[in-house]
């Protein structure tokens, strides 16, 4: 990213509003969503061998009904409403996991009734943790659909339910603590051959069969730290599990081949496998940053090509494939009447194109050569900046794109660098020259799409925009300003060049030299670009998309640049990621120049951190789940953009009414600029200049200098200009929550 100081600020701040407008989300594999169930708490909602019925749990005091019990449902009903199901439990009790036997005739299903015809107690939190009961009445019973139970299988003190039939006929699995444990188990149709199929400490449930009936998918706890040990012993000796921690496991029906397919951290459940056998829907909250949010997510049984299926609502689970798989019901809490209600729907199932799915290990290939030694930095003009645009048109040319003009990839441009800072009159400015990289994707289109980013850096800092003193001569290998964008790039041109589709747009993918001089390369394509294709209609910006934070922070400028571009931003957002939007179509970054070309931009960005413009932003320290879930993004953002008949440009204020002052002191800190309103939160803080020697930290909120107080960016750099080189002030920072003053001398 261009150095923000010399944009002058005036550039790069906006007044930044947070995401705060639920909006629904693209689901592009579920079609003719349709809702089955109206009111109260309906789930694990399983299709009859046939595909013609579903069985389900359902908890509605409307219906007298005040703990699960059983329920069926006639697909083939011309409406769906309250009238639409019959139970087919025995009404007593609590039951749980019901599934269809082989004959489409009967039920298999867990029940208390035997025990006790009232509703178990559901277990309390306990040190505010959510918890399940693992009820030592459940067993396992065989029911005809008048709700006549025909057969008990299971008998054994202690938990046995979450039983389900293999597609073959000739298997149950099931989930029983018999051995001491919560375990997986099967047994032949007719309840007899009982194998212990799982032999691990920790919660083994909620399994299915393959379509070929020879593997297993199920959720597991699996404790691995002694503390994790002894809080599971502990729960399960109360008959409760706290389901914060599992991950998806697959193994043969006979225990063998066992493999941990997600590690996600979180909660990761409800698997089922996909018609191929070859990939698992499931149900996760591992994106969660904020609360209760859980979605569906599909992953290879290898464990590689995560995808979100479900962005609408904050909780979608139990999926199951109809037997000939063109359907999928699924539970959600969607377009509920009241809170806390979820229900049953059905979706047309979209097979995706696995193409268009971004792949972390090609943005690792990426970023590591980019980021690496060899290329020492990429200084606009080196040795190492003709390396990596010989890399980049490469990768092009073996994806089959068209040379941007002139039959080359290569555009040429020549500038002056200006070493002096200090300097007015010209004088140290040094003659230079940079490569952009370009390339052309002709779907024959009206329109056209640029994608870009800058991936020159600032090699061995030899013009002076590094924040580490006294670093001339180390090398500054820019893995997330700008590998990571670079790289998004780079997937994104695979996506869209490699897919079944034949996009609404044609695309640019445009690799920027200069930027770190002043958006040189950007400015030079910009002011040919109209000639060369009068059609754009959008420019997409990715720069510093490879640090996303724990709190899974994004920022998105330019949104203010389209009437339509807040709605498309907010309804493709990835889950769990908290986006803020920043209306401005000028920033520090390569988008200015279009923006002021009259086109519509949007910039991707993750923020500053304490390596930037540093020689330690390196590619160790890229967080690869948040460039592949961008890079998606972006696809997502694109995809939506080709789609509108027009694409109206916006002129966006720049805080005109804001002049920001001019100021002779420095800081040095970071700042995040977005307008929290309690002060001026900094992201980073650079060596060796007053921040760092006064103690102040990463993470604190800037509230005062001296007398004066701050708000947000321009508080701050009003109170800046106030001041001299010398002068001595208190600085007053919340850390904690706690205000602490420290004497800082500027």
């Amino acid at each position: 990213m261009f150095q923000i100081i010399n944009l002058r600020k005036s550039l790069s701040i906006a007044v930044i509003t947070s995401l705060s407008i639920f909006s629904f989300a693209q689901e592009k594999h579920l079609k003719n969503i349709k809702q089955l169930t109206f009111g109260g708490d309906n789930a694990e909602a399983y299709f009859s061998p046939n595909g013609d019925k579903l069985t389900l749990q359902v908890t509605n005091k409307a219906f007298g009904v005040s703990c699960d019990q059983i329920f069926m449902l006639d697909l083939k009903a011309q409406e769906f409403n309250e009238k639409s199901l019959q139970l087919v439990s025995t009404g007593k009790g609590r039951t749980t996991c019901s599934y269809y036997m082989p004959d489409g005739k009967h039920i298999l299903y867990a029940s208390t009734h035997a025990a006790d015809h009232a509703c178990p107690a559901p277990p309390k939190p306990i040190d505010g943790k959510y918890l399940w009961a693992i009820y030592p009445e459940f067993d396992i019973y065989i029911a005809d659909l008048n709700g006549n139970i025909t057969k008990q299988l299971t008998n054994s003190p202690g938990y046995d339910a979450e039983a389900v039939v293999s597609p073959d006929g000739k298997k149950i699995a099931f989930t029983s603590i018999r051995s001491g444990d919560l375990e997986l188990y099967t047994m032949d149709i007719d309840g007899s051959n009982l194998k212990q199929i799982t032999t691990g400490l920790g919660y083994d449930g909620g399994c299915f069969f393959s379509h070929d009936s020879k593997k297993l998918v199920f959720r597991s706890s699996r404790p691995k730290t002694a503390e994790a040990i002894k809080e599971y012993k502990d729960l399960l000796a109360q008959n409760l599990v706290a389901p914060s921690e599992m991950e998806i496991y697959t193994c043969n029906i006979d225990g063998s081949d066992l493999k941990q397919i997600t590690n996600l951290g979180k909660a990761n459940w409800a698997p089922y496998f996909h018609p191929s056998d070859k990939k698992i829907i499931f149900s996760s909250n591992h994106h969660s940053t904020r609360g209760y949010d859980f979605q569906l997510f599909m992953i290879d049984i290898n464990g590689e090509n995560l995808q979100q299926i479900t962005y609408q609502s904050e909780f979608n689970a139990f999926p199951m494939f109809s037997p000939d798989g063109k359907k999928l019901v699924f539970s959600s809490n969607r377009m509920q009447s009241k809170p806390r209600e979820t229900n049953v729907f059905i979706a047309d199932w979209v097979e995706g194109d696995a193409a268009e799915i971004a792949q972390p290990k090609s943005l690792k290939k990426h970023i590591t050569y980019l980021a690496s030694d060899e290329l020492q930095g990429r200084l606009t003009g080196s040795e190492g900046e003709k390396k990596a645009a010989d890399y980049i048109a490469k990768e092009f040319k073996a994806l089959g794109l068209k040379p941007y003009a002139n039959n080359s990839y290569f555009q040429k441009f020549n500038y002056k660098v200006k070493l002096n800072p200090h300097a007015t009159d010209g004088s140290g400015d040094k003659a230079n020259h940079g490569t952009n990289v370009i390339a052309f994707l002709d779907n024959k289109a009206s329109k056209t799409i640029i994608i870009g980013a800058h991936y020159d850096h600032l090699g061995l800092n030899e013009h002076n925009h590094s924040t580490k003193p006294n670093s001339h001569g180390e090398i500054h290998n820019g893995a997330d300003d700008n590998s990571s964008g670079v790289a998004g790039v780079l997937e994104l041109a695979r996506m869209l060049s490699k897919n079944k589709t034949k996009e609404n747009a044609n695309y640019i993918f445009a690799l920027f030299s200069g930027e770190e001089d002043g958006l040189i390369g950007s400015k030079h394509m910009a002011e040919t670009l109209k000639s060369l294709h009068p059609n754009v209609i959008a420019m997409i910006n990715m720069d510093m998309i490879g640090r996303l934070n724990a709190d899974k922070g994004l920022t998105v400028g330019g949104i203010g640049t389209s009437p339509e571009f807040t709605k498309i931003v907010n309804k493709n957002k990835p889950a769990g990621f908290n986006v803020t939007l920043d209306p401005a179509g000028q920033g520090p970054s390569d988008h200015t120049s279009f923006y002021l070309k009259d086109i519509p931009v949007l910039f991707f960005f993750t923020g500053t951190h304490n390596d930037y413009h540093k020689p330690s932003d390196d590619e160790d320290k890229i967080n690869y789940y948040g460039v592949r879930n961008i890079t998606d993004y972006v696809f997502r953002v694109c995809s939506e953009i080709e789609k509108l008949e027009k694409v109206e440009f916006t002129k966006t204020a720049m805080n005109s009414e804001k002049v920001v002052p001019k100021y002779k002191v420095t800081l040095g800190i970071m700042p995040d600029y977005t307008d929290h309103g309690d002060g001026l939160h900094i992201d980073g803080v650079t060596d060796n200049r007053p921040a760092h020697a006064a103690g102040i930290l990463a993470g604190d909120i800037l509230v005062k200098i001296g007398d004066c107080e701050i708000k947000e960016v321009y508080g701050y750099m009003d109170c800046l200009s106030k001041l001299s080189v010398g002068d001595e002030k208190d600085v007053t920072v919340m850390r904690n929550g706690k205000p602490i003053t420290v004497k800082v001398k500027f």
